[in-house]
């Protein structure tokens, strides 16, 4: 099953099969639809390929080890024809990732500051003061503190939640049409992965930033997403709207993850299932 909207509407558009090796696809003539401004939700036990799928648009795969057929369009590219350079002007630009373990992906010999830096001047030239400023403000839209004494803090010196928040910060720095999550929240505490939750769709009101959020987890699914697709041995199996989802699951592999669901959340409506999947929101 595919996930269409209409083309003027589709921030990325995208039908891919991918195979390492000789081995059987990863993914099988996936087709997936973002619209822009949206949360779309892609859900997946491990090994259905989600990751694969992320890793496909930022252009991450290993070309000598990975076959990838198809097309995978954003905004007016085609995101497998650009060479790798064309790439790197987009990661960290128009389109970010932030990953699932913060502490694996800040470098931990590096003041914060530093990396902020950093992923300030891949895309930007400006004297030290415009970056400051970007970097202030960007702390700030994740309710870090943006002062000195924070900034010179090393990423062992913070807690998982506020180092989440950093890896948040420097990926929504350049103000990128389109976030992926990849698992990002399930690392985390329940009450720290609902804070990022919301803090997901407030940056997404905020600022229309679309969302890909990729996770195993329905019930975080359900806090933030606008639709969901439901990712199976390599295929989007159903697709929908989150309130669909939930109370008119049409596929079985889809109906066997609602089953799975504790029973608080299943006898629940749709928009119950939000309140108690993700705590304030």
């Amino acid at each position: 099953m595919s996930l269409k909207l209409p083309p003027s509407q589709a921030l990325l558009s995208a039908r891919i099969s991918v195979r390492y090796g000789e081995k059987p696809p990863v993914l099988r003539e996936l087709e997936i639809e973002l619209q822009r401004g949206e949360v779309l939700g892609l859900v997946g036990q491990s090994g259905s390929g989600k990751s694969t799928l992320a890793m496909a648009i930022l252009g991450l795969l290993d070309k000598k080890r990975v076959k990838t057929e198809g097309s995978i369009r954003f905004q007016d590219s085609d995101l497998l024809l650009l060479s790798e350079r064309e790439l790197r002007s987009l990661r960290g630009r128009v389109v970010s990732l932030v990953l699932q373990s913060p502490l694996s992906s800040l470098n931990p010999a590096l003041k914060i500051r530093t990396q902020l830096k950093e992923a300030w001047r891949a895309h930007v030239s400006g004297t030290g003061a415009v970056c400051a400023t970007a970097i202030r403000a960007s702390l700030q839209s994740v309710s870090l503190p943006s002062d000195d004494e924070f900034q010179r803090k090393y990423p062992s010196q913070m807690s998982v939640g506020q180092a989440q928040r950093v890896l948040i910060a420097m990926a929504i720095m350049h103000r990128p049409a389109l976030l992926i999550a990849d698992e990002a929240t399930s690392a985390l505490d329940v009450i720290t992965q609902s804070e990022i939750l919301a803090l997901f769709r407030e940056l997404n009101r905020s600022t229309g930033m679309a969302i890909l959020y990729i996770s195993h987890d329905l019930a975080s699914v359900a806090g933030i997403c606008d639709r969901i697709a439901i990712l199976h041995q390599g295929s989007i199996v159903e697709a929908g709207t989150t309130e669909q989802i939930f109370s008119q699951p049409q596929h079985e592999y889809t109906q066997r993850l609602m089953a799975a669901l504790p029973r608080i959340l299943t006898e629940s409506t749709p928009s119950g299932i939000k309140t108690s999947a993700a705590a304030g929101l």
